[in-house]
């Protein structure tokens, strides 16, 4: 009996020995790469690595891509060694349960942690990859990383919980969309309700006595404006028009003159002449217009060779000064210098005395 319990207690001691033994190969990572017989198994490949790495981006890119889900971050756990089926080695804790993930995101809801800032950033979460703990924390997924490689530990830095699990969520993002949701919205409805207030404003006068002056003086003034902004502010366009209809209408006078002059074949009856020989007599002009001196002359000498014309206008000047006043007219017919009218001339007999008899 001696022998067969210490037969017993040796397998006992043995199987123990090979399952802790086979437990720290499991755990170690650079002893699980050794085979039994102590050669080093196969490496992988740097090109194998780089191409799963490449795989693994194209299918991140892809889920992003589809419709936001959460899933948790951690790896599955490994299967249980010997040693931790025996009970030689504290099994792993179990993984939550989709109703301990719900009552955790529940809680994290209920504090608000996704409408704050990320504790470690100390900056909004907006619509960066945003993790729960396992103990209701919330921050970003690249903050929680480089954490946990500095620190050098897997450890919350809240409640200081170790060993946690980590669960990709969007509650930030889709409080980040309703808050610019409602941002736009108010933007717009304040642009709106001050674009009715002001065409409500141009359309109704205020109450105010000082407001309602005001209101109408800015009506009148637009009036104002288009009124001036429908007429042409051309000014060198306006004269030039204002010429072309003043040289418009001369020529239209002059014609009407020309044709009533040929009509008359430039010649007045004796009773026009004598009407306009009484008119120059009610005028009393006594110096020619055109040199300013006398018409008549107390000497003879200087009277000699300047003779007076009547023009049909009822106008006297010196014959010489108007002879020389139509040589210097170079568009048509010369016009009296003091009406500007057509003429016939009639030299007036006695010029010296004004003796129209």
């Amino acid at each position: 009996m001696g022998r067969s319990s210490s037969r017993a207690d040796g397998r006992k001691l043995a199987v123990a020995a090979v399952a802790l033994q086979d437990h720290i190969t499991r755990s170690v990572p650079h002893l699980h790469n050794l085979t039994v017989s102590g050669s080093v198994g196969r490496t992988v490949c740097p090109a194998a690595s780089t191409s799963s790495l490449r795989v693994q981006q194209h299918r991140e890119a892809g889920r992003t891509l589809r419709e936001e889900r959460e899933y948790v971050l951690d790896p599955d756990p490994p299967p249980l060694t010997l040693a931790q089926r025996l009970g030689l080695v504290a099994a792993p804790a179990r993984r939550l349960t989709v109703d301990e993930w719900t009552e955790a995101k529940s809680r994290s809801l209920q504090e608000g942690d996704s409408t704050q800032q990320c504790v470690i950033c100390r900056e909004e979460f907006r619509l960066q990859p945003q993790v729960l703990l396992s103990c209701s924390h919330v921050f970003h997924k690249a903050c929680l990383k480089s954490f946990e490689r500095f620190s050098g530990r897997k450890c919350c830095p809240m409640c200081r919980r170790e060993q946690y699990e980590t669960r990709v969520i969007h509650d930030g993002a889709r409080f980040y969309r309703e808050k610019c949701a409602t941002r736009i919205q108010a933007c717009w409805r304040g642009f709106a309700a001050r674009k009715w207030y002001r065409n409500m404003r141009k359309l109704a006068p205020p109450n105010d006595p000082h407001l309602r002056r005001q209101f109408f003086e800015a009506k009148f003034q637009d009036l104002n404006d288009s009124l001036l902004r429908s007429c042409c502010s051309d000014v060198e366009q306006f004269l030039c028009d204002v010429d072309r209809s003043v040289a418009a209408s001369r020529d239209v006078f002059r014609l009407f003159e020309q044709q009533r002059m040929s009509g008359q074949g430039m010649e007045m009856e004796e009773e026009e002449w004598l009407e306009a020989q009484e008119k120059a007599v009610q005028q009393d002009a006594s110096d020619c217009p055109i040199c300013l001196t006398p018409l008549q002359s107390s000497s003879a000498g200087l009277a000699a060779g300047r003779g007076v014309l009547l023009l049909s206008c009822s106008h006297l000047f010196h014959e010489p000064c108007l002879q020389a006043f139509e040589r210097f007219c170079v568009e048509g017919s010369a016009t009296c210098p003091l009406c500007r009218r057509h003429y016939t001339a009639r030299p007036v007999q006695g010029a010296n005395t004004y003796d129209f008899d």
